[in-house]
């Protein structure tokens, strides 16, 4: 009996060696991979599961792959499911894949709430995290530049956490802001200020952001009514999550270096251009003097920047938590300018039961700015050299020495022989104390309570919380040792505090009913006070600079200052969304808004929004048309507000300190009347329609949306002049008009899904505003500036001069009216009246691209990644208003080195002047230049290492940023404002802060 057992057994052994044997032959499988309705699907990854063999379906969805007989093949194609087979020696698999429906599942963040990206009704776009955070970035919103259609962004100053100017569908306002809402946490948060400031968005750090959500039209942003008309940017940050705790390290370090310099007269051509200018031999020997300084590569510098977070983040099924440190460090390419942040964040979820959920959100920082002066708006005289760093930089004479023996800044007035007091030592600016220190908290505490089912109670309380101190210093040392006085060194301490509270009850109902409908009803409830009060110090006459501003009591002269101001605003708001079978979508909006800024007559406002969408793909007729994806129609319309332009009491009459008068032997400051009371002054106000598709092709793989708007914006406030027999200057009111209307277009696609990945995304937007009214009809055209305009029927900030015609030749009439002069600029009589007059000035340019572009590509093989981003304007000009100070060869200031072609008798050149001691160049369109550029903002090639024992992952990369710009533009940088976030200004550069190329390398490790 054992022994038959022992035969069995051996037998049993035998037959399954005999199998395995079998199995592990390699086999030839063939077959076809199709969808669910039977149409093939081409480029279909085949692997073998646990290996990297693979192939990819043919044309015809046709695939051959050679594997062991035991082996399993993975089936997998964007759009669709993935699906596991076990080959079990056979030679013949057909699959066929299921839709992965979590497409139509995605959600984005709307305001008070999210929603399923396939019911959206309004335009709405959304930026990922990663792509934020590509770039080096202090600010949340460069890391959107070029990446949201219909969004454009300008780094108004290439200083680290410098300003920017952000918009949304074009200008809309005149005189009030155009700058978004942003709404991080729930925290409403506003952008503005000039060139020189620090952005508020720099105190935030944009590692911590979990998604960006842009509204863009009335539908989507109505729901904050009275401040969304110029559209609402909805920043989520990182929260923590259900299971293992994680922490991770991301940290980089680099250089940044100027893009370019600009050719200027070296210290030969200075001298000769010196002697002919004052008809002296003050340089007897030109050219001996060489090359001399360059002023350029004194005040530039390589300066390093570097980044460093860490990050925990995890939780169970009741608390999650999410915690982050982080700090930043940019010094700028010019001297004396840097930015550092310190910044925190903490965000708890905790569930107290199955009804009940709290939480916090905490964001903190501290951040210090040292700035240096550049981008001022003098032209054509000596405040170009002495109110910018760059400027002065250009003017400096090479002939000059920057430092004494010792070490300490050469002032040029103690220079020969004083000769060159009305220039000053570009050093200078870096010895300037210029600094900013901002505290900023952001928190948020809610409490959500599930009443019944599918109704939810949230009650949260934000606080906004900001103090700022500015301290500003100029010491006596700069200045020439002839020139000091009892005002020389000056000080300045000023303090600022910010507190904005807010709490919003949201009321939430949420419902399907007959197995297709769906409803959603919103009901907010919001107040919101804010307050400010600020405190300056001035001082002029220190003994010394031994404590700069820091003991301001020892100063000969002081003034003082301080203002408090507080407003408040109360919000009511209502929206239904309903759905039908995921084909059809309507959303109804409506929001009241009461501010204490507004006008007696008009302290409420309401901004009523609806949109609808329609699903075309969910029709019987289009389920035959495999290679659609998704299409999807939108449409909206509605009213939103700008309260942002109205200041606090504007529509009061308003008193202020006057001149002060000797009254009894004693000086006594008078009040006036400075502002006249307006009761109906109210918000600006912007109707706007929208219609947009959506379409989706081959499978999800490629996703194409492209909207059409049209906006008006009325009520616009305006600065009205009036007679002077009011008693007053000008009213601010309700008086002007603006539209704009414009296409958006945004293509992604995901080309390569196997073992190589390559996905492509692409945006592009043409936004064409015009002024509708500026007075009520009164004027129709203002200057802004001596080339600037408003003009009905135009588009904003156009170029308006004369029109260069050359330079005056030997034998050439100079006509009356202008003060011209041989071998000096011309221009042309337009009207052919034989006389120059203000009748020849003519619309010579035009700041506002005819369209703004991004494209970005992802690569990523066997670990290794590949990122490049570009981005691009195209059809504006720039005035470059710098040309008309630094190729004027008046005198005493260095110049651009095109000059050394100007005219002379022998040399008839017919654009440079001849050096004419204290000559002007006309206001022309001699320095309209072309300021389309094409920008690679990005290129990073990283490498993921593969995981090992107590490491989830590491990343290695490196990167360059601004790598190259192409452009014919002749300045520093074509992406520039003098005038920063001005409506009216725009495209002008007077020598701005340019942006810098940066090379880094960067690690991110989870554990």
């Amino acid at each position: 009996m054992k022994k038959k057992i022992r035969d069995l057994f051996l037998l049993s052994l035998l037959c399954l060696g005999i199998t395995q044997s079998l199995l592990a032959q390699n086999v030839t499988v063939k077959g076809k991979v199709t969808d669910e309705k039977g149409e093939m699907i081409p480029g279909a990854s085949v692997t073998v599961k646990g290996s990297q063999q693979g192939t990819l379906t043919d044309a015809e969805g046709v695939y051959s792959i050679d594997v062991a007989g035991n082996a399993t093949l993975v089936f997998s194609f964007l759009g669709y499911l993935k699906e596991e087979v076990a080959v079990s020696n056979r030679s013949t698999i057909d699959v066929s894949l299921k839709t992965d429906t979590k497409a139509l599942e995605e959600v984005v963040v709307v305001g008070y709430g999210t929603q399923r990206k396939v019911e959206t009704t309004g335009s709405i776009a959304s930026v990922k995290a990663e792509d934020l955070v590509q770039t080096p970035v202090a600010n949340i919103a460069q890391g959107l530049q070029a990446r949201v259609a219909g969004v454009q962004i300008n780094q108004n100053s290439g200083s680290p956490g410098g300003n920017i100017s952000v918009r949304i569908r074009g200008t809309n306002s005149i005189n009030g802001s155009s700058e978004p809402l942003y709404v991080i946490d729930g925290i409403q948060i506003s952008n503005g200020g000039g060139i020189t400031d620090v952005s508020p968005l720099s105190t935030i750090n944009p590692n911590d952001i979990e998604s960006v959500e842009v509204l863009k039209d009335a539908s989507a942003s109505a729901i904050y009514g009275a401040r969304a008309a110029n559209g609402v940017i909805l920043i989520t940050t990182k929260r923590g999550k259900n299971g293992t705790t994680r922490v991770t390290y991301d940290g980089y370090y680099g250089s940044q270096k100027v893009n370019k310099t600009l050719d200027v007269l070296n210290a030969s051509q200075f001298a000769q251009l010196e002697n002919e200018v004052f008809k002296n031999n003050y340089y007897p020997d030109p050219a001996s003097l060489g090359e001399g300084v360059n002023w350029q590569k004194l005040i530039f510098r390589k300066a390093p920047i570097q980044n460093h977070q860490l990050s925990i983040n995890g939780g169970s099924e009741k608390t999650q938590l999410a915690i982050s440190l982080n700090y930043f460090d940019q010094d700028g390419t010019l001297i004396g300018s840097q930015f550092q942040r310190y910044s925190y964040r903490l965000n708890l979820d905790h569930r107290i039961s199955k009804n009940v959920k709290v939480g916090t959100s905490i964001l903190g920082s501290y951040s210090i700015s040292n700035g240096i002066q550049t981008g001022g708006t003098n032209i054509g005289d000596g405040g170009a050299v002495l109110s910018s760093v760059l400027g002065a930089a250009i003017g400096a004479p090479p002939t000059l020495q920057p430092y004494r023996a010792d070490g300490s800044i050469f002032p040029f007035g103690e220079q020969a022989g004083g000769q060159y007091r009305e220039v000053v030592n570009p050093l200078n600016f870096s010895a300037v104390l210029n600094k900013r220190s901002i505290k900023r908290t952001l928190a948020n505490i809610y409490g959500e309570v599930s009443l019944f089912k599918g109704l939810t109670y949230r009650a949260s309380f934000n606080i906004d919380q900001k103090g700022e101190l500015f301290d500003g210093y100029s010491p006596r040392s700069i200045v020439n040792k002839s020139d000091l006085n009892d005002n020389s060194g000056s000080g300045t301490k000023a303090n600022s505090n910010y507190l904005a509270l807010l709490h919003e009850s949201i009321l939430t109902y949420s419902t399907t009913f007959a197995k297709n409908h769906s409803f959603k009803a919103t009901a907010v409830f919001g107040t919101q006070l804010e307050q400010g009060n600020s405190n300056t110090m001035n001082a002029t006459g220190f003994p010394n600079d031994a404590t700069r501003n820091e003991a301001m009591q020892l100063a000969l002269t002081r003034t003082i200052s301080s203002g408090r101001s507080s407003q408040r605003l109360d919000s009511y708001m209502a929206r239904v969304n309903y759905g039908f079978k995921d084909k059809f979508f309507i959303d109804v909006t409506a929001r009241a808004d009461g501010s204490s800024k507004f006008g007696a007559n008009h302290k409420y406002g309401v901004f009523p929004a609806v949109s609808a969408a329609y699903r075309i793909i969910e029709e019987p007729f289009m389920k035959d048309i495999s290679w659609l994806s998704d299409f999807k129609l939108r449409g909206s319309y509605g009213i939103t507000g700008n309260a942002g332009g109205i200041d606090p009491y504007q529509s009061l009459a308003t008193v202020a300190s006057g001149n002060s008068y000797m009254i009894n032997h004693t000086y006594v400051t008078g009040i006036e009347p400075t502002g006249i009371a307006n009761p109906d002054l109210r918000w600006e106000r912007s109707k706007q329609a929208n219609i947009g598709v959506d379409i989706s092709l081959l499978n999800n793989r490629i996703s194409i949306i492209a909207d059409v708007y049209h906006k008006k914006t009325d009520d616009l406030l305006y600065v009205k002049t009036l007679p002077l027999s009011s008693g007053y200057g000008a009213i601010t009111g309700n008086f002007a008009a603006l539209q704009n209307k414009g296409l958006e277009l945004a293509v992604n696609a995901r080309i390569l899904d196997g073992k190589l990945k390559w996905d492509v995304s692409a945006n592009a937007t043409i936004n064409r505003n015009k002024v509708l009214g500026l007075d009520g009809g009164i004027t129709t055209e203002r200057f802004m500036t001596t080339y600037t305009i408003l003009k009905v029927g135009q588009p904003l900030g156009m170029f308006k001069t004369y029109v260069f015609d050359g330079v005056n030749q030997t034998g050439e009439t100079i006509l009356p009216g202008y003060d011209g002069r041989l071998g000096g600029h011309k221009v042309k009589d337009v009207t052919g009246d034989g006389q120059i007059t203000a009748a020849d000035q003519v619309i010579v340019g035009n700041p506002n691209p005819k369209f703004i572009y991004g494209f970005s590509t992802n690569l990523s093989y066997a670990g290794f990644d590949l990122a490049a981003f570009v981005s691009g304007s195209q059809g504006n000009d720039i005035y470059n208003a710098s040309r008309l100070s630094f190729e004027n060869p008046l005198g005493q200031r260095n110049l651009l080195a095109g000059v050394a072609n100007r005219w002379s008798p022998t040399n008839p050149s017919n654009q440079y002047v001849s050096g004419f001691q204290g000559g002007r160049l006309p206001i022309s369109n001699y320095v309209v230049e072309n300021g389309s550029y094409l920008r690679c903002k990005n290129l990073t090639l990283g490498y993921t290492v593969p995981r090992f024992k107590g490491v989830q992952g590491i990343r290695l990369y490196v990167s360059a940023n601004n790598l190259f710009t192409i452009t014919k533009y002749s300045g520093y940088d074509p992406e520039v404002n003098t005038y920063a976030g001005s409506n009216t200004v725009i495209g002008v550069d007077n020598f701005v802060y340019p942006q810098s190329k940066s090379f880094l390398g960067g690690i991110q490790v989870t554990f």
